[in-house]
Protein backbone atom coordinates (compact mmCIF):
# COMPACT_ATOMS: atom_id res chain seq x y z
CA UNK A 1 0.00 0.00 0.00
CA UNK A 2 0.96 3.50 -0.78
CA UNK A 3 1.01 4.48 3.23
CA UNK A 4 3.66 1.67 3.57
CA UNK A 5 5.95 3.52 1.08
CA UNK A 6 5.81 6.79 2.84
CA UNK A 7 9.73 7.26 4.91
CA UNK A 8 10.06 7.05 8.36
CA UNK A 9 10.92 10.88 9.47
CA UNK A 10 9.24 11.04 13.27
CA UNK A 11 9.16 8.42 16.20
CA UNK A 12 8.81 7.23 19.56
CA UNK A 13 11.54 5.71 20.03
CA UNK A 14 15.21 7.55 19.59
CA UNK A 15 16.64 7.51 16.44
CA UNK A 16 20.03 7.05 15.39
CA UNK A 17 21.59 9.18 11.87
CA UNK A 18 24.43 7.58 10.33
CA UNK A 19 26.68 9.11 7.61
CA UNK A 20 29.39 7.34 6.01
CA UNK A 21 29.38 10.00 3.51
CA UNK A 22 28.99 7.42 0.68
CA UNK A 23 31.40 4.84 2.13
CA UNK A 24 30.35 1.17 2.73
CA UNK A 25 30.26 -0.43 5.72
CA UNK A 26 32.16 -3.30 5.90
CA UNK A 27 33.24 -6.18 8.47
CA UNK A 28 37.18 -5.26 8.80
CA UNK A 29 38.52 -2.73 9.29
CA UNK A 30 36.03 0.36 11.13
CA UNK A 31 35.28 2.99 9.13
CA UNK A 32 34.75 6.87 9.98
CA UNK A 33 31.54 7.81 9.84
CA UNK A 34 29.37 10.77 11.96
CA UNK A 35 26.08 9.84 14.00
CA UNK A 36 23.65 11.81 15.64
CA UNK A 37 21.40 10.94 18.28
CA UNK A 38 17.66 11.94 18.60
CA UNK A 39 16.30 11.13 21.81
CA UNK A 40 14.03 13.93 23.42
CA UNK A 41 11.85 13.38 26.24
CA UNK A 42 9.33 11.17 26.60
CA UNK A 43 6.50 13.22 25.78
CA UNK A 44 8.35 14.87 22.62
CA UNK A 45 7.93 12.84 19.76
CA UNK A 46 11.58 12.61 18.08
CA UNK A 47 12.28 13.77 14.15
CA UNK A 48 14.96 13.44 12.40
CA UNK A 49 15.03 17.28 11.94
CA UNK A 50 15.25 17.78 15.30
CA UNK A 51 18.48 18.69 16.71
CA UNK A 52 20.98 15.95 18.41
CA UNK A 53 20.15 15.26 22.21
CA UNK A 54 22.58 12.36 23.60
CA UNK A 55 25.35 12.39 20.49
CA UNK A 56 26.63 14.43 17.33
CA UNK A 57 29.96 13.63 16.45
CA UNK A 58 32.29 11.07 15.12
CA UNK A 59 32.29 7.41 15.50
CA UNK A 60 34.38 4.25 13.54
CA UNK A 61 31.51 1.56 12.81
CA UNK A 62 32.18 -1.75 10.93
CA UNK A 63 29.50 -5.15 10.84
CA UNK A 64 29.49 -7.21 13.37
CA UNK A 65 28.20 -11.05 13.84
CA UNK A 66 28.86 -14.31 12.27
CA UNK A 67 25.41 -15.85 10.73
CA UNK A 68 24.17 -12.26 11.31
CA UNK A 69 26.30 -11.28 8.21
CA UNK A 70 24.19 -12.48 5.55
CA UNK A 71 21.31 -11.41 6.62
CA UNK A 72 19.58 -8.43 4.70
CA UNK A 73 19.42 -6.13 7.75
CA UNK A 74 22.82 -5.80 8.81
CA UNK A 75 24.02 -5.10 12.60
CA UNK A 76 26.98 -2.66 13.43
CA UNK A 77 29.56 -2.50 16.05
CA UNK A 78 30.68 1.06 16.75
CA UNK A 79 33.08 3.14 18.63
CA UNK A 80 32.37 6.66 19.82
CA UNK A 81 35.78 8.78 19.35
CA UNK A 82 36.75 12.56 19.50
CA UNK A 83 38.02 14.26 16.76
CA UNK A 84 41.69 12.94 16.99
CA UNK A 85 40.37 9.38 16.67
CA UNK A 86 40.57 8.70 20.36
CA UNK A 87 37.92 6.85 22.86
CA UNK A 88 35.12 9.57 23.58
CA UNK A 89 33.22 7.36 27.00
CA UNK A 90 29.86 9.00 26.37
CA UNK A 91 26.03 7.90 27.85
CA UNK A 92 23.97 7.13 24.95
CA UNK A 93 19.81 6.54 25.95
CA UNK A 94 20.78 6.66 29.57
CA UNK A 95 23.43 3.62 29.55
CA UNK A 96 26.43 4.81 31.70
CA UNK A 97 29.38 6.18 30.19
CA UNK A 98 31.58 3.88 27.39
CA UNK A 99 32.66 3.93 23.97
CA UNK A 100 31.80 0.49 23.21
CA UNK A 101 28.63 0.17 21.42
CA UNK A 102 26.37 -2.16 19.72
CA UNK A 103 23.63 -1.44 17.30
CA UNK A 104 21.57 -5.29 17.06
CA UNK A 105 18.96 -6.31 14.24
CA UNK A 106 17.76 -9.48 15.26
CA UNK A 107 16.69 -10.48 12.05
CA UNK A 108 15.69 -13.90 13.27
CA UNK A 109 13.42 -12.79 16.05
CA UNK A 110 10.99 -11.33 14.07
CA UNK A 111 9.61 -10.17 17.27
CA UNK A 112 13.02 -7.76 17.95
CA UNK A 113 12.22 -8.73 21.63
CA UNK A 114 14.05 -11.92 23.01
CA UNK A 115 17.57 -10.97 24.01
CA UNK A 116 15.62 -7.83 25.25
CA UNK A 117 13.45 -10.34 27.61
CA UNK A 118 16.33 -12.58 28.58
CA UNK A 119 18.59 -9.46 29.80
CA UNK A 120 15.76 -7.88 31.59
CA UNK A 121 14.98 -11.61 33.32
CA UNK A 122 19.11 -11.73 34.17
CA UNK A 123 19.03 -8.24 35.38
CA UNK A 124 15.76 -8.71 37.53
CA UNK A 125 18.27 -12.11 39.27
CA UNK A 126 20.75 -9.70 40.06
CA UNK A 127 23.43 -10.65 37.64
CA UNK A 128 24.76 -8.11 34.63
CA UNK A 129 23.42 -8.18 31.51
CA UNK A 130 24.04 -5.78 28.69
CA UNK A 131 21.48 -3.00 28.69
CA UNK A 132 19.62 -2.69 25.62
CA UNK A 133 17.37 0.39 24.33
CA UNK A 134 15.00 -0.01 21.09
CA UNK A 135 15.80 2.53 18.28
CA UNK A 136 15.48 3.68 14.69
CA UNK A 137 18.42 3.46 12.23
CA UNK A 138 18.93 5.53 9.31
CA UNK A 139 21.86 4.60 7.25
CA UNK A 140 22.79 7.67 4.85
CA UNK A 141 19.54 9.00 4.47
CA UNK A 142 17.75 5.20 4.16
CA UNK A 143 15.81 3.75 6.92
CA UNK A 144 17.09 0.57 7.89
CA UNK A 145 14.24 -0.22 10.82
CA UNK A 146 14.14 -0.63 14.25
CA UNK A 147 17.64 -2.05 16.10
CA UNK A 148 18.56 -2.56 19.69
CA UNK A 149 21.31 -0.42 20.99
CA UNK A 150 23.20 -2.99 23.45
CA UNK A 151 26.35 -2.18 25.88
CA UNK A 152 29.44 -4.66 24.38
CA UNK A 153 30.95 -7.16 26.61
CA UNK A 154 34.16 -5.96 28.09
CA UNK A 155 35.41 -5.07 31.46
CA UNK A 156 34.29 -2.44 33.41
CA UNK A 157 32.80 -0.92 36.17
CA UNK A 158 29.76 -0.61 34.92
CA UNK A 159 29.62 -3.58 32.88
CA UNK A 160 31.76 -6.99 33.97
CA UNK A 161 33.71 -5.61 36.86
CA UNK A 162 36.32 -7.45 37.09
CA UNK A 163 40.05 -5.67 37.98
CA UNK A 164 42.28 -4.68 34.62
CA UNK A 165 44.97 -7.28 34.19
CA UNK A 166 48.33 -5.77 34.17
CA UNK A 167 51.26 -7.85 32.69
CA UNK A 168 52.91 -8.46 36.24
CA UNK A 169 49.62 -10.50 37.05
CA UNK A 170 48.31 -13.85 36.27
CA UNK A 171 44.83 -14.34 38.56
CA UNK A 172 42.62 -11.88 36.68
CA UNK A 173 40.40 -10.67 35.14
CA UNK A 174 39.87 -12.50 32.46
CA UNK A 175 36.69 -12.82 30.06
CA UNK A 176 36.25 -15.46 27.96
CA UNK A 177 33.81 -17.36 25.73
CA UNK A 178 32.33 -20.37 23.72
CA UNK A 179 31.97 -19.17 20.13
CA UNK A 180 31.85 -19.46 16.57
CA UNK A 181 35.12 -18.67 14.95
CA UNK A 182 33.70 -16.01 12.72
CA UNK A 183 33.49 -12.69 14.30
CA UNK A 184 35.46 -11.25 16.84
CA UNK A 185 38.20 -13.63 18.54
CA UNK A 186 39.28 -17.62 17.86
CA UNK A 187 42.79 -18.00 19.31
CA UNK A 188 42.26 -19.78 22.55
CA UNK A 189 42.46 -23.71 23.93
CA UNK A 190 40.88 -26.88 23.84
CA UNK A 191 38.84 -28.02 26.65
CA UNK A 192 40.87 -31.27 28.19
CA UNK A 193 37.08 -33.22 28.41
CA UNK A 194 36.00 -35.35 26.17
CA UNK A 195 32.65 -35.71 25.90
CA UNK A 196 30.71 -38.81 24.25
CA UNK A 197 29.07 -38.00 21.01
CA UNK A 198 30.13 -34.14 20.78
CA UNK A 199 33.16 -31.93 20.49
CA UNK A 200 34.27 -30.51 23.48
CA UNK A 201 34.61 -26.82 24.08
CA UNK A 202 36.99 -24.48 22.40
CA UNK A 203 37.39 -21.51 24.71
CA UNK A 204 38.30 -18.43 23.12
CA UNK A 205 40.28 -15.06 24.64
CA UNK A 206 38.17 -12.04 25.15
CA UNK A 207 39.22 -9.48 27.24
CA UNK A 208 41.85 -9.13 27.51
CA UNK A 209 42.27 -9.94 23.33
CA UNK A 210 45.19 -13.01 22.88
CA UNK A 211 47.52 -10.27 21.69
CA UNK A 212 47.06 -8.45 24.75
CA UNK A 213 47.90 -11.61 27.13
CA UNK A 214 51.54 -12.96 27.81
CA UNK A 215 52.16 -16.56 27.79
CA UNK A 216 51.90 -16.73 31.74
CA UNK A 217 48.32 -15.65 31.72
CA UNK A 218 47.48 -18.11 28.90
CA UNK A 219 48.98 -20.80 30.88
CA UNK A 220 47.26 -19.45 34.28
CA UNK A 221 43.51 -19.10 32.85
CA UNK A 222 43.47 -22.27 30.73
CA UNK A 223 44.66 -24.11 33.90
CA UNK A 224 41.85 -22.84 36.07
CA UNK A 225 39.73 -23.10 33.43
CA UNK A 226 40.65 -26.93 32.82
CA UNK A 227 40.95 -28.19 36.40
CA UNK A 228 37.71 -26.61 36.84
CA UNK A 229 36.35 -28.90 34.07
CA UNK A 230 38.17 -31.91 35.19
CA UNK A 231 36.80 -31.61 38.78
CA UNK A 232 33.27 -31.79 37.17
CA UNK A 233 33.33 -34.47 35.11
CA UNK A 234 35.56 -36.71 37.56
CA UNK A 235 33.10 -36.33 39.97
CA UNK A 236 35.52 -34.24 42.24
CA UNK A 237 32.29 -32.13 43.47
CA UNK A 238 34.29 -30.43 46.56
CA UNK A 239 36.77 -29.54 44.31
CA UNK A 240 34.87 -27.43 41.76
CA UNK A 241 33.01 -26.05 43.60
CA UNK A 242 35.75 -23.56 45.45
CA UNK A 243 36.61 -23.08 41.78
CA UNK A 244 33.49 -20.79 40.38
CA UNK A 245 30.37 -19.16 41.60
CA UNK A 246 27.79 -21.26 42.21
CA UNK A 247 24.86 -18.93 41.87
CA UNK A 248 26.04 -17.60 38.60
CA UNK A 249 26.38 -20.52 37.15
CA UNK A 250 22.42 -21.80 38.67
CA UNK A 251 21.14 -18.41 37.46
CA UNK A 252 22.96 -18.67 33.99
CA UNK A 253 21.16 -22.15 33.25
CA UNK A 254 17.47 -20.86 34.51
CA UNK A 255 17.45 -18.37 31.96
CA UNK A 256 18.97 -20.89 29.13
CA UNK A 257 16.49 -23.54 30.33
CA UNK A 258 13.33 -21.33 30.23
CA UNK A 259 14.38 -19.79 27.06
CA UNK A 260 14.55 -23.35 25.55
CA UNK A 261 17.63 -21.50 23.88
CA UNK A 262 18.91 -23.84 21.12
CA UNK A 263 22.43 -22.08 21.09
CA UNK A 264 22.67 -23.02 24.99
CA UNK A 265 26.29 -23.72 26.29
CA UNK A 266 27.69 -24.03 22.79
CA UNK A 267 27.60 -20.86 21.29
CA UNK A 268 27.51 -17.56 22.70
CA UNK A 269 28.67 -18.72 25.84
CA UNK A 270 30.76 -15.59 28.48
CA UNK A 271 32.68 -16.68 31.42
CA UNK A 272 34.93 -13.93 33.06
CA UNK A 273 37.07 -14.58 36.31
CA UNK A 274 38.12 -12.16 39.15
CA UNK A 275 41.25 -11.58 40.73
CA UNK A 276 41.75 -13.28 43.77
CA UNK A 277 41.43 -9.75 45.47
CA UNK A 278 37.58 -10.14 44.19
CA UNK A 279 37.63 -13.98 45.14
CA UNK A 280 39.09 -15.12 42.20
CA UNK A 281 36.55 -17.59 41.48
CA UNK A 282 34.95 -18.33 37.57
CA UNK A 283 31.93 -16.82 36.95
CA UNK A 284 29.69 -18.12 33.67
CA UNK A 285 27.89 -15.04 31.89
CA UNK A 286 26.74 -12.15 30.75
CA UNK A 287 24.05 -14.12 28.95
CA UNK A 288 24.06 -13.01 25.26
CA UNK A 289 22.18 -13.97 21.82
CA UNK A 290 18.76 -15.29 22.30
CA UNK A 291 17.34 -14.53 18.76
CA UNK A 292 17.16 -18.60 18.05
CA UNK A 293 15.37 -18.80 22.26
CA UNK A 294 11.89 -18.83 22.93
CA UNK A 295 10.87 -21.67 20.58
CA UNK A 296 12.31 -19.47 17.49
CA UNK A 297 14.32 -22.74 16.00
CA UNK A 298 13.18 -25.28 13.85
CA UNK A 299 15.88 -28.01 15.24
CA UNK A 300 17.27 -29.76 17.71
CA UNK A 301 13.60 -30.09 19.58
CA UNK A 302 14.08 -26.11 20.22
CA UNK A 303 10.29 -25.93 19.18
CA UNK A 304 9.16 -28.50 21.98
CA UNK A 305 7.75 -26.30 25.83
CA UNK A 306 9.01 -29.21 27.76
CA UNK A 307 12.37 -30.85 28.27
CA UNK A 308 15.76 -29.43 28.51
CA UNK A 309 18.16 -27.01 26.17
Amino acid sequence: PEWFQAPLTSSNLPIFLIDTEGVPIVDDPRISANLQVINNSPSKRNVITDTPTDYNGRISIEHRGSTSQGFPKKQYGFETQDGAGENNNVSLLGMPEENDWILNAPYSDKSLMRNVLAYDLARAMGRYAPRAKFCEVFLNGRYDGVYVLLEKIKRDSERVNIKKLDDADTSGGYIIKIDKFTGEGGEGWQSPVEQAGWNSPFFQYEDPESGELNQAQRDYIESYVSEFEIALAGGDFSRYRELIDMGSFVDFMIVQEVSRNVDAYRLSTFLHKHHESQGGRLHVGPLWDFNLGFGNANYNDAFEAAGWA
